[in-house]
């Protein structure tokens, strides 16, 4: 019986083997290295540290992920699915054809149509069209490959924001960053392989299972970096302990930790050893990652951060790039408030042209910054939200949307991208995918296989059952493929 099969009995039956005698933590845990395809024995290291790297199912191309997450969901119809249909149709009521049968978190069925009051134009050679509240962008869309046929099933924001990150929408399944994590490891010793930050007036809707562990062990969740002197929880030497006096500490709780490991084989507990041992060294990496003294002038103007030590989207784009320097696996920067209903504060005038300014520029530089060092080209960007926006509007004299799940956009770059490539195509009022539809399943599909990783393969066994980020679904969006 493998250890992942054991951790989901109940606690009494683990205490019986173990004071029964019977040696099951080595024999468990030596089974939760072999276990499936990506815990072959001459992994040893997974045995002192979970995050050790592992070798994936075939060469990749890329080795790391920088997911610009945009909560809320940001409108595909003002900044990169241009219809001169729905302009000369604003106003009127959609065709009942398009909405029979439809639900909608606020829009009313006989919603009128609302035409874009932005300008679009043609960038690069590829002639990549986006809207001119993405000037930034726009200077490299010979490098980045546009979806605009990405179709999601839940029109609400936190089941939606669960279904992009886990591939499903109720709480308890990993995220994908914790896959990740799980399939390949991390490349740095001294800093977690899944970083979370967030930038705006708040965190996004869905909180920490967005990027928790689900049923792997807890090493592989997220870590959230906060805003603030003391990002990391928790990290600092408690008052009156010596760096050494600390020292002895985790090395005596190790010792503790790894005698009960061999008893039982939970590996909860190796994820504790783990993450003493991870922030002790953090306490020393952790705050010369967070320094932003080092950087040049011409790098900060870059992504546009006029203060290093104040918060904002710009300067979590630095640190994304610092963070991957240094070995991170994957890096996700959630920027709130893209939920552009048409209230006040949250419509498509004043409020999208200042997420667009925030945001623009610095995923541009980062993009960037990637490339001048030599990352890039094994490094993902994604750049994208829940869900999109209705060709319908609510309110119109406030100019809003609604939730939309049948066709919105996103982007990606680097890592085995192609460059310069428009996928899918959406009906003339941009209300469906009619070409090459991509759904969420899809894109974490072809996210793992650029990792080198076969979606269909990364599995974990819970409950009786092999579980995976793409469920049941998945397959390969080979048009943005090199």
């Amino acid at each position: 019986m493998s250890l992942e099969q054991l951790i989901v009995r109940e606690q009494t039956r683990r205490h019986f083997f173990s004071n029964a005698g019977l040696s099951i933590g080595t024999l468990g845990l030596a089974s939760l290295m072999a276990g499936g395809d990506l815990r072959a024995a001459e992994h040893s290291d997974r045995k002192t540290n979970p995050l050790a790297p592992q070798n994936p199912h075939f060469n990749a191309k890329a080795k790391r992920v920088i997911y610009l997450f945009m909560a809320g969901g940001p409108s595909q119809l003002e900044l990169f699915d241009y219809k001169p249909k729905l302009q000369e149709m604003d106003g009127k009521v959609i065709p009942e054809s398009y909405v029979e049968g439809k639900n909608f978190a606020f829009l009313k069925k006989d919603a009128q149509l609302l035409g874009t009051k932005r300008k679009f134009q043609k960038w690069g050679d590829s002639g990549q069209e986006m809207s001119e509240l993405l000037p930034h962008l726009g200077e490299l869309a010979d490098k980045i490959a546009i979806i605009r046929s990405m179709k999601t099933d839940v029109f609400n924001h936190g089941p939606a924001k669960l279904f992009m990150n886990t591939g499903f929408q109720r709480f308890g399944r990993p995220s994908m960053g914790a896959w990740v994590t799980y399939g390949i490891g991390s490349e740095s010793n001294d800093l977690p392989g899944f970083v979370v930050m967030h930038s705006g007036p708040r965190g996004p809707r869905g909180g920490t299972p967005l990027w928790g562990s689900g049923f792997l062990p807890t090493t592989y969740q997220g870590v959230p970096f906060l805003n603030g002197a003391d990002p990391i929880l928790n990290l600092a030497t408690p008052k009156g302990i010596s760096r050494q006096g600390q020292g002895d500490f985790v090395d005596t709780l190790k010792d503790l930790n790894s005698a009960r490991l061999q008893q039982i084989g939970d590996p909860e507990i190796a994820t504790r050893i783990a993450t003493y041992e991870m922030a002790y060294r953090m306490q020393s990496s952790a705050p010369e990652l967070m320094d932003l003294s080092k950087e040049t002038p011409d790098t900060l103007n870059l992504y546009g951060i006029k203060d290093p030590g104040k918060p904002s989207f710009g300067r979590n784009c630095l640190l994304a790039r610092r963070l991957v320097e240094r070995g991170t696996r994957f890096v996700q920067l959630y920027h709130t408030d893209w939920d552009h209903h048409g209230n006040a504060g949250t419509n498509l005038n004043e409020a999208l042209d200042a997420r667009c300014d925030e945001v623009d520029q610095p995923a541009a530089a980062l993009v960037k910054d990637l490339e001048e060092r030599g990352l890039l080209e094994d490094t993902i960007v994604v750049w994208g939200g829940e869900f999109g926006r209705t060709p319908q509007g609510e309110p119109r004299d406030m100019l809003g949307r609604d939730h939309h799940i049948e066709a919105y956009s996103m982007w990606l770059c680097g890592g085995g991208i192609k460059g310069g490539v428009t996928v899918g195509k959406t009906d003339d009022l941009g209300y469906y995918g009619v070409e090459d539809q991509v759904h969420v399943h899809d894109l974490q599909a072809t996210i793992l296989h650029l990792l080198g990783l076969d979606h269909e393969k990364l599995t974990y066994r819970f409950q009786g059952r092999d579980f995976r980020l793409t469920d049941v679904g998945g397959h390969l969006v080979n048009q943005i493929i090199a």
